[in-house]
């Protein structure tokens, strides 16, 4: 869609006038950062004093680690399945074995490394996937609707955006984010401080992430418009930010030059990595400056065009985040992205704003952090009529030369996106039913009730038990990342089984509901803990590996197989605002869960690839439903 801006917009927006929060932007004229000063300097030591004193991952006890693994594996294969892998366990766990030996190769790595695994998890997580990174590894951020439509309003928030993020971004240069608590247990800040000014970069056989904001702060943030970049600098020659006023007609220039699309360059980042490579091989040999000023710059904002009108609250919200997954495909917003850039704000012009970002440098809590600090920013800046908008350079177009073998990448790039478009289902759901406050009345974690409630909703709807993935964070634990929740066990098949047939009181029912979630909790604190199962097995796996060693029998084994195809991918992720992240599922034959509790209500998203039997509406109304039958367990019998 062609946005053609009105002659008189621009000047009417060089006469806005806008005042910021009470927040100060410190600023060095040379780098634009505030690291120079000498409160930033007491931050930086302060902050690696602090990293260095978190304690180190920890390899668990094999045996233990085994222990649990029958445990988990148990709910989701037959019992002669059961019996041939633990025959294999056992083979692996035994005296001087196979496991024992790759068990101190870890427990060396711990002497020489400041974390054992995230090294390996970045690698083999992330950057050797060879997989598109939208829709698979991408999470999507949308905010509630705002009351705005049209460009000029568009401009007007979009600036505001941008100020917010500059302004997050003094904290971040300075190291001075809050430190993050879990219990009395200090958190690991270090993804922080990958968030901005990070970008990925394809290569074979695995991708780099470059990290842009450590010497020499970039100072512009790229701007994405009709197909078309742009590098717009965000500080004066005096080092200080630009005003939102100011923002605001840099952001008029760019819409008025890039009128008409232009070849979607961008939509080559939604291709899958090996494909990604070659382009982008070809575009450095004639693009390396107009390369080099997207990924090395602060974030990039996305300006979209106006959506086909949706009035309905909740099918609007479930439309909105999936474009900000995917961006809608070839013929929408896919080419107006750059998909390895680490943080990507969008605003459209029907009051959508929300986020896409690239997964490898960070988890979803650190970027939940940032965007509530944006929304929180945005909600404060009031206009006012006495501030002076300087005459500013217009901002830099970054152009693309693009030749035939550029043009047939982009058509390839094009179809194999559309194709995934074509394929994914979401919806996201304020339910407004309970909140986390009623849940914890009963000494019951919010997080345990809805992951059972999940196991629930599934076997009513698929009547076999699903092998689970929640994300549990390493953050205690220095450069820690995550491990695996998992969040179906022995107990929650007792409990979902229970509830689906005839027999059981609900006094009994409510036992073992109970049950289920105290098992839930207690993986959960072992898993933040360092003594998850699945972390460990992929480090041996791993170990075995790099001594050009044959996998061990229990990687090869058919129970191992299912144990990691998660028909349930599933994180939760809280904001003080209403936000909702979305993701892909991991198959076919699963969903990708995300949700937001909140004191009141609960913020959720499903999705789902094409599949007649996994319907995103049908797991979301029995989701609702489960959590309605299980609040009603609470209530039966609260002394259990």
């Amino acid at each position: 869609m062609i946005t053609i801006i009105n002659p008189i917009t621009l000047s009417k927006l060089l006469q806005r006038r806008v005042l910021l929060p009470s927040l100060t932007h410190s600023s060095n004229s040379a780098n634009f950062s505030s690291s120079s000063s000498s409160a930033g300097d007491s931050n930086q030591k302060r902050h690696q004093r602090y990293q260095k004193n978190l304690p180190h991952l920890p390899v668990p006890p094999l045996q233990q680690t085994l222990d649990k693994y029958l445990k988990t594996v148990k709910p989701l294969v037959n019992q002669s399945s059961f019996d041939q892998t633990k025959k294999l366990v056992e083979e692996f766990g035994k005296p001087g074995g196979k496991g024992e030996q790759l068990q101190k190769i870890l427990e060396e790595r711990t002497t020489c490394k400041d974390n054992w695994l995230s090294e390996w998890w970045l690698e083999h997580a992330y950057l050797r996937s060879r997989s598109p990174l939208v829709v698979h590894y991408s999470p999507s951020v949308s905010f509630p609707r705002y009351n705005f439509s049209g460009v000029e309003d568009q401009i007007r928030h979009a600036a505001k955006v941008i100020s917010a993020v500059l302004s997050y971004k003094v904290h971040i240069d300075a190291k001075s984010v809050a430190t993050e608590q879990m219990g009395k247990d200090k958190l690991c800040m270090q993804q922080y401080y990958s968030l901005l000014s990070t970008c990925r970069a394809p290569g074979q056989p695995m991708d780099e992430i470059h990290y842009h904001g450590a010497e020499a702060p970039p100072g512009h943030v790229t701007v994405a418009h009709n197909n078309q970049f742009f590098e717009l600098k965000c500080y004066r020659n005096d080092g200080k930010v630009l005003t939102a006023a100011e923002l605001e007609s840099q952001l008029a220039r760019i819409i008025q030059a890039s009128a008409k699309p232009e070849p979607p360059v961008g939509i080559l980042t939604t291709a899958d990595r090996d494909s990604w490579c070659a382009a982008y091989s070809q575009l450095l040999n004639t693009n390396s400056a107009s390369l080099k000023s997207i990924e090395s710059s602060i974030f990039l904002l996305c300006l979209d065009d106006m959506p086909a009108v949706i009035d309905d609250k909740n099918a609007w919200r479930s439309d909105w985040a999936l474009r900000c997954l995917h961006g809608g495909g070839s013929t929408q917003h896919s080419g107006n992205r750059w998909c390895d850039k680490t943080i990507q704000m969008i605003v459209d012009q029907n009051g959508g704003v929300g986020l896409v970002y690239e997964h490898s440098p960070a988890e979803g809590p650190p970027v939940a952090a940032m965007l509530d600090y944006v929304f929180d920013y945005c909600e404060k800046i009031r206009e006012i009529d006495d501030c002076y908008v300087y005459d500013l350079p217009p901002p830099q177009k970054l152009k693309f030369k693009v030749d035939d073998t550029i043009r047939s990448a982009i058509t390839d790039a094009s179809q194999q996106l559309d194709k995934l478009v074509g394929t994914l289902n979401l919806t996201v759901r304020e339910f407004t039913g309970f909140g986390k406050n009623l849940v914890k009345t009963h000494k019951i974690s919010p997080d345990s009730f809805i992951q059972i409630a999940m196991q629930l909703a599934y076997y009513r709807l698929h009547r076999s038990a699903p092998a689970t993935y929640e994300s549990a964070s390493l953050r205690r634990f220095m450069l820690g990342r995550t491990d695996t929740i998992r969040s179906c066990s022995i107990k929650s098949d007792e409990f979902v089984r229970a509830m689906t047939t005839d027999g059981a009181t609900n006094v009994e029912l409510s036992r073992l509901m109970r049950d289920a979630i105290r098992e839930h909790k207690s993986y959960v604190m072992a898993a933040v803990s360092g003594d998850g199962i699945d972390r460990h097995l992929l480090g041996m796996r791993l170990a075995a590996l790099e001594r050009g060693e044959k996998v061990p029998a229990i990687f090869d084994d058919n129970t191992y197989e299912r144990a990691m195809q998660f028909n349930l991918s599933t994180s939760q992720v809280s904001c003080k605002a209403d936000l909702c992240m979305a993701f892909g599922p991991s198959m076919t034959e699963g969903y990708g869960i995300c949700y937001n509790p909140k004191p009141e209500k609960l913020f959720f998203s499903v999705s789902s690839f094409d599949n007649p039997e996994y319907d995103v509406h049908r797991f979301a109304n029995e989701l609702i439903k489960s959590m309605e039958a299980m609040q009603t367990l609470l209530l039966t019998n609260s002394k259990l």
